[in-house]
């Protein structure tokens, strides 16, 4: 049988140091394939009024506590590209390093109001899946390093975050799956490809649910192959 499509679903919104979204079952869930490309222009959008084109097009209340989720099965799972550069404390930070990690990716900026409205579930989900080999990493866009620390400060967040003043490393997921928001949330499962996608403003149930059933899927797949 041929692996289902990636499944979309909207839904109302929810560390360690080192350095979602849940399957809920309200709502309708529609399945169809992610596509398209990110236009630079996007990037600029105004924090809590996200739009995305085509058939997954979606509009965040001003509030962000409307959030667009598409996973992806395995089998379907666009690659994540290469991402590494400096980070808003002056250090180096290289993806590569987390393989074999479920790595969960927030797109933020502390000029937008959704993403200081999510940043405790982020600080508080990275806490508690951190033994599960979930880490957490941020990429601080269109923003300032000064700010962007006093973000990080006023909430505790202790995972690292990327500089990327000019939306460069977002315009590198162009092709694979649609990332023209802030806030939005990948995660990455340990084979270092995209197993799902939230955008808009997202809570700390959704991001723990998530990020722990990809986190079981890799033991489970571990698991099989040395049974065999």
């Amino acid at each position: 049988m041929a692996p289902s499509a990636p499944r979309t679903q909207s839904a109302p919104a929810a560390l360690r140091p080192g350095g979602g979204t849940a399957r809920t079952g309200a709502g309708p869930r529609t399945r169809r394939r992610a596509a398209g490309l990110i236009a630079a222009g996007l990037l600029l959008a105004a924090c809590g009024t996200t739009t995305t084109s085509g058939p997954s097009a979606v509009k965040t209340a001003g509030s962000g506590t409307i959030q667009a989720l598409t996973e992806y099965p395995v089998g379907k799972r666009p690659v994540a590209p290469a991402l590494s550069g400096a980070t808003i404390n002056g250090g180096r930070l290289n993806l590569a390093a987390l393989r074999g990690k479920v790595i969960v990716l927030n797109v933020w900026g502390s000029w937008c109001a959704p993403c200081r409205n999510e940043a405790p579930a982020l600080k508080k989900a990275s806490d508690e899946t951190y033994d599960l080999g979930v880490r957490f990493v941020g990429i601080d866009t269109r923003d300032n390093d000064a700010a962007a620390r006093a973000f990080e400060r006023t909430y505790g967040i202790t995972y690292p975050s990327f500089r990327d003043p000019d939306g460069e490393l977002l315009l590198r997921f162009n092709g694979r799956i649609p990332l023209s928001a802030v806030p939005s949330t990948v995660f990455i499962d340990p084979d270092g490809r995209i197993a799902a996608r939230i955008i808009g403003q997202t809570t700390y149930r959704t991001l723990r649910d998530l990020a722990k059933d990809i986190a079981t899927e890799n033991t489970m797949k571990n698991d099989g192959g040395a049974a065999q």
